[in-house]
């Protein structure tokens, strides 16, 4: 234990002499530990529990709150009281009164309303909810605290929570809430325990205007004389009234129904996903370790000289390991943890993302951070080999004394690329799992491969010009330092490679499938199951929230009970066996010749006389066969769905890669199925699409809402993530090679220089091994990643029977191409020119 402890000392010291150095490999362990405690940090702080949720919602003194319902048919809600499903079927009944609620709850009511509505701001009206209630009463406390001013306590006075403030709204100004309301004077700020981002404003109860057609679904806060059982739920619930009791909220029968993931798939994924964590780190820590390694060559060789042990030098560099990753990960964690929680109030206040109470995963954050240490150890274990190998009386006298590098392990790394490349075979077709696992075996298999594919492209360099040449040569001289950048490099592209060829396959194929069903920007409302009450409402609603704007109705297949049905237009995948079950696209559009030009984008004459006489218009010809359309209409019967065909013609939609269809409602109603109006179509500005939506919901549960848009931003954000990721891993690598091998290459420099070399050639040098590793890197990378990226795409297309694959080439350019020539540039950029007066042997 003694040497262990004077190793520690010799280590401490050694990081305190060369701070550059341990700083670059303290980054290179603590940034993932950083990184992954910081995610978890953020998503259990915002992964509010429903016990998490009680004040907003009940404050700290009420034992309940009981909500109302379009209906009084019985209510089927969760235990905490946030969801409930109701049929929306007969007549809608008056609203509860106080009364009737007290009835059957008993105890002491407060009233409130809580809805979405708009409110005039600088750049106009924006989407805001309203809390009505009064919160000076007692029942309310703790449900919205005061941060400024003072609480409403009167009709024409309101409050608003901090995001309105930056919004320009100031307590002592007016504020007019809805189109048709008088401005109200803000007389306070109060917050939002659980979304303090939200834009929300609080009145007395009745004290707003809301616009005309919206459903303010009543609610009181309950001081009973008993806590509110789960019994008294479902008794309520029968009632037709839905009920977040605090008692069964803080009980295990709600806790239980918070998502948890699969533990089988979470078992399966975790090992994977652990092990290319530490192989990432540590093939990008290496050479940061080799780094110290070279710098502390005299004093180890010291130590050797006085009696010690190749064990005592391997001791000493573990120490780095220890101390370092150690350091790294305790810093790293914490880091982690300020960054998580720093973050999450940051994207509460500005993105308006749930917050609650700080909650760090210990347990987890613990388990990162032993990780960071045992890649720390790992990574200097190599190093740690070399250093008790090395010759102590060539170091001394000023010579290289590094035992030689092995050439790799290509027959190990053969035999893994080829056991991966076979398991693969295997399972490609059948889950992302399989293919996962054999392409870590592949990546395996290619770390062992890269010394020998380092000598062997030392053998090329005769043809290359000076600086190349002499960098691709040292590089294969010290295969160890080379071969664990371009490793790192390499892993880093192939997982870029394989995510990104795998995603961008997955996404064209989706979006040749569910081309888009309208033109882009279109806004479809719709309210399947309501009545022809419901439907006036939320069409006199829609037309007050969009004046001056056109719009178009449409039709859908109504059931018995008033309830409405969907219409599908399927179809036969072209490569499908006769076991493939055919494909649908949903929500076909139903209605007129004002429709069909909403949907085309112009006038047809061609495709309105076709509809006209009973024949549907399509806009994707692979939905028609022998000149009809199937179409499917369920019902949700026993029998199952109502398959009929339709004559169809084939006519261009407004975009060309849009798909869907326009079917005449004379093509249903032969088939005997009755129609009713239950669609609306306009063409809105997306400035509009969150503020129509939010007010139509507000009209009736039944509501819903939907824009028609293509997802290609979605698409370039993924790849543009992945891009930068590999570019960031590999660059890290990159520079540290570089730097230990521009340190190595010393003396030939300054040979170079003394025999009139430019110190452009020296900047050319170390731009030749920064491009080499990481151009190598790249292309074993690309390699790799392309053959598992492919074997991954099919079980991710593999419902879109036919896909082919869909290469990204911009990316992968800029990944294979941009990489290398980025960490030239850098590399040539910051390379010091000015030669160093060399240690001569005594």
């Amino acid at each position: 234990m003694s040497a262990f402890f004077a190793a520690l000392r010799l280590s401490r010291r050694d990081a305190a002499r060369f701070k550059g150095r341990s700083a670059l490999i303290m980054v290179m362990i603590g940034l993932p530990v950083l990184v992954i405690t910081g995610v978890l940090t953020l998503i259990d702080t915002t992964d509010l529990s429903v016990r998490e949720e009680l004040p907003s919602r009940l404050g700290s003194v009420a034992d309940a709150a009981v909500l109302s319902h379009l209906r009084r048919n019985p209510v089927d809600q969760d235990p905490a009281g946030r969801y409930g499903q109701q049929a929306q079927t007969g007549d809608r009944p008056p609203g509860w009164t106080t009364a009737e609620v007290t009835a059957l709850t008993g105890g002491r009511l407060l009233p409130f309303h809580a809805y979405p509505s708009e409110a005039r701001l600088h750049d106009g009206y924006d989407a805001v909810d309203v809390l009505e209630i009064d919160l000076r009463d007692r029942l309310s406390t703790g449900m919205r605290p005061l941060v400024e001013g003072r609480f409403p306590a009167a009709p024409q006075e309101i409050a608003i929570t901090p995001a309105l403030l930056d919004e320009g709204v100031r307590v002592g100004g007016t504020l007019q809430v809805t189109r048709r309301g008088e401005p109200k004077r803000v007389v306070g700020v109060v917050e939002q325990p659980n979304r303090p981002g939200t834009l929300e404003i609080v009145a007395l109860y009745d004290a707003v205007q809301p616009d005309k057609g919206t459903w303010r679904g009543a609610g009181w806060l309950a001081d009973t004389p008993a806590p509110v059982t789960w019994e008294d739920v479902r008794r309520l619930n029968q009632a037709g009234l839905r009920v977040a009791s605090r008692a069964v909220t803080e009980s295990p029968r709600a806790q239980e129904f918070r998502y948890r993931p699969s533990q089988t798939d979470q078992w399966l994924w975790m090992p994977i996903a652990v092990l290319l964590v530490v192989t990432e780190t540590v093939l990008l820590a290496g050479p940061a370790f080799a780094v110290g390694l070279r710098r502390r060559r005299r004093e180890l060789a010291t130590i050797a000289a006085q009696g010690g042990s190749p064990g005592h030098l391997r001791t000493i560099v573990l120490a780095d390991g220890l101390l370092l990753g150690g350091a790294a990960a305790l810093i790293g964690a914490a880091l982690g943890v300020g960054a998580g929680l720093a973050a999450e109030a940051v994207a509460a206040r500005s993105l308006d993302w749930t917050s609650g109470p700080p909650d760090v995963p210990w347990s987890q954050v613990l388990g990162v951070a032993a990780l960071g240490l045992v890649s720390a150890l790992v990574a200097a274990v190599v190093p740690a080999v070399q250093a008790a190998g090395q010759s102590p009386a060539q170091v001394l006298a000023g010579r290289p004394g590094e035992v030689r590098d092995r050439a790799g392990r290509p027959l190990l790394g053969s035999v893994l690329v080829l056991l991966g490349l076979g398991a693969m075979l295997g399972v490609e077709g059948i889950n992302e799992l399989g293919v996962v696992v054999s392409a870590t075996v592949v990546l395996f298999g290619l770390i062992a491969l890269t010394p020998w594919l380092v000598r062997l492209t030392g053998r090329l360099a005769g043809r290359l010009p000076l600086p190349a040449r002499l960098s691709v040569r040292d590089g294969a001289r010290h295969r160890s330092r080379t071969a664990s950048a371009v490793a790192a490099v390499m892993a880093a592209t192939m997982g870029a490679v394989t995510v990104g060829l795998a995603y961008n396959t997955m996404y064209i194929a989706r979006q040749d499938e569910y081309r888009i069903a309208a033109p882009e920007g279109t806004m479809t409302v719709s309210a399947p199951g309501v009545g022809d009450q419901d439907w006036s409402e939320l069409r006199a609603a829609f037309r007050e929230r969009v004046p001056g704007m056109s719009w178009v109705t449409g039709l859908e297949v109504a059931g018995g009970e008033g309830m409405t049905l969907v219409g599908l237009v399927g179809r036969q995948s072209g490569d499908c066996s006769t076991q493939c079950a055919p494909t649908y696209l949903q929500d076909v559009a139903i209605g007129d010749a004002r429709l069909l030009a909403l949907f085309q984008g112009r006038q047809d004459p061609r495709a309105a006389v076709a509809l006209a006489a009973g024949k549907a218009v399509v806009f994707d010809p692979r939905l028609v066969s022998d000149g009809t359309v199937q179409v499917s209409v369920t019902g949700g019967g026993a029998d199952g769905d109502d398959l009929i065909r339709v004559p169809a013609v084939v006519a261009a939609g407004a975009q060309a890669d849009q798909g869907g269809a326009v079917l005449p409602a004379s093509a249903l109603t032969e088939a005997g199925f009755k129609m009713a109006e239950r669609r609306i179509y306009a063409l809105l500005p997306p400035s509009d699409w969150d503020r129509v939506e939010r007010g139509l919901q507000a009209v009736t549960v039944g509501a819903t809402v939907s824009i028609a848009q293509d997802n290609d931003e979605e698409l370039a954000y993924i790849l543009s993530t992945l891009l930068v990721a590999a570019l960031i891993l590999a660059l890290g690598g990159t520079f540290a090679a570089t730097g230990l091998a521009v340190a190595d290459m010393r003396r030939d420099l300054d040979t170079l220089s003394a025999v009139g070399g430019r110190p452009r050639t020296r900047r050319m040098v170390a731009a030749s091994q920064a491009g080499y590793i990481a151009g190598l890197g790249a292309v074993l990378g690309l390699a790799g990643g392309a053959v598992t990226g492919v074997a991954l795409s099919l079980p991710l297309t593999g419902m879109w029977a036919g896909a082919g694959i869909s290469v990204p080439w911009a990316f992968l350019a800029g990944l294979v191409l941009g990489l290398p020539l980025l960490a030239a540039l850098l590399a040539g950029l910051f390379t010091r020119t000015r030669p160093e007066r060399a240690r001569r042997a005594a």
